[in-house]
């Protein structure tokens, strides 16, 4: 009898002992993706509110699929000049939009200028086809003369924000700063930027600061939508008053995405330069969020509101939160994008 209640008892013990080790193999199975993935996209929703839709729609509802563009062709819109978009499809009237910034973009794709005591600082310069007239000739149009631009800043290497500034360099002998990966971008496709590429100039780091007379842009590293995407901080002044300025350099989901090698750790990046450049919004006191795209900053629909100021709140600054938020809404719907190539991978180890 003791002897059968012994092994009754060893059976026991090896049956829980299995018991337990199919338990823990299966439980990565039953991690419930789907409402991890709901739970991002909800934070996203929240952060967005009312004031950062466009954003919400191009990185959550609508998100870039695919991977990064490893041509090297010509763009159509230099090899057919019939392709390039009408006028009206492009154009926006330049701005004032602070006491030394303006708005030099179009309707989608922004550049800003930043005065200062001792000349001018482009930050992004669209199309190669729209550079002349929405910046040198916006700039003429505001009242400010283009041979004082110093440097031309370039938050990532495409063509709708790399356009201009061979241009600007060649014309006017302003340098141009941009980080180490995406000038090497550059030369590795040498014909897709052939007639816009200008000539490494400045390599900036993250932290770097370039000072203009009274003011600095410091320069953060956001690899993510190219590998070197950079994102600024910086202070503008309204009527006087000091304001920080966070601008975002790089927002849709431009890098290979859409397979869980690599795209799980590509969304690592990015997130993460989300997180850092929050920090530094955070850091600096922020309470306007710029962009290269006005989708993603309202910049277009802002600058018409400008004329009806009159003493009221300033449109762009929408406050530390808010700019807390937009970032926010950047990290959560890359997790959500990056959790469903989890749950892929994870379907395809269980098979």
């Amino acid at each position: 009898m003791t002897l059968h209640l012994a092994a009754m008892s060893l059976a026991l013990a090896v049956s829980v002992s299995v018991t337990s080790v199919n338990v823990a193999a299966q439980s990565p199975a039953a991690r419930d993706f789907d409402e991890e993935i709901r739970a991002s996209l909800q934070a996203a929703k929240r952060a967005a509110g009312f004031e950062f839709l466009g954003t919400l729609v191009r990185t959550c509802l609508l998100p870039q699929s695919g991977g990064e563009n490893t041509t090297d062709d010509l763009p159509r819109y230099i090899r057919d000049p019939s392709s390039v978009p009408t006028r009206e499809a492009w154009h926006a009237d330049s701005a004032k939009v602070f006491d030394n910034l303006y708005f030099v973009g179009g309707k989608i794709h922004s550049s800003w200028a930043l005065t200062t005591s001792d000349g001018i600082i482009i930050l992004d310069t669209i199309y190669p086809y729209n550079s002349e007239e929405l910046i040198v000739g916006g700039l003429q149009r505001l009242g400010l003369d283009p041979v004082d631009i110093k440097y031309v800043i370039i938050a990532h290497a495409h063509g709708d924000h790399i356009g201009g500034s061979e241009m600007l360099q060649t014309r006017y002998g302003a340098q141009v700063v941009m980080s180490g990966p995406d000038w090497d971008l550059v030369n590795k496709y040498q014909n897709r930027y052939s007639t816009m590429a200008p000539k490494r100039d400045i390599v900036a780091t993250d932290g770097m600061e370039i000072v203009l007379g009274d003011t600095s842009v410091t320069l953060w590293e956001t690899p993510g939508h190219t590998p070197g995407t950079l994102s600024f901080t910086f202070t503008v002044r309204d009527n006087g008053r000091p304001v920080n300025v966070a601008y975002s350099g790089g927002t849709g989901f431009n890098f290979v995405n859409n397979t869980p090698d690599p795209g799980i750790r590509n969304f690592d990046s990015y997130i993460a330069a989300q997180r850092h450049m929050a920090s530094q919004a955070a850091a600096t006191g922020a309470t306007v969020l710029l962009s290269n795209h006005s989708e993603f900053d309202n910049a277009v629909s802002k600058n018409r509101m400008l004329a009806g100021r009159g003493d009221g709140p300033h449109p762009y600054e929408v406050g530390a939160d808010w700019v807390a938020r937009y970032f926010q809404i950047l990290e959560n719907c890359a997790r959500a994008a990056q959790l469903r190539l989890e749950q892929e991978q994870a379907g395809t180890a269980g098979r």
